[in-house]
C-alpha cells in the first residue's frame, strides 16, 4: 500500500486534475486551465508547469515505490 505526505497528496490531486484537463481537451477541445486563466497566460503556463512537475514526482514515487517493493526469491 502507499502511504503518501502532504506533497505526495498534493501532487497526486495536481496529476488528476491534469489529467480530467487531457479528456476534458481529447473528447470535447475545451481547455478547462485556458477557459480559467486565458490561452497561454502567465498563469495557465504555470499550472500547467505545476501539474507537469507534480507528474514527474509521481513517477519518481512510484519508481521508488515499486523498487523497494521487488518480491524476494524464497531460500531452497
Amino acid at each position: 500500500m502507499l502511504k503518501l505526505n502532504v506533497l505526495g497528496w498534493i501532487a497526486l490531486i495536481l496529476v488528476v486534475v491534469g489529467g480530467l484537463n487531457w479528456a476534458l481537451v481529447g473528447i470535447f477541445s475545451f481547455d478547462l486551465v485556458a477557459a480559467i486563466f486565458g490561452e497561454m497566460s502567465a498563469l495557465a503556463r504555470i499550472v500547467y508547469a505545476v501539474v507537469g512537475v507534480a507528474a514527474i514526482y509521481i513517477l519518481i514515487l512510484a519508481a521508488s515505490t515499486c523498487k523497494g517493493a521487488a518480491p524476494q526469491a524464497e531460500p531452497k
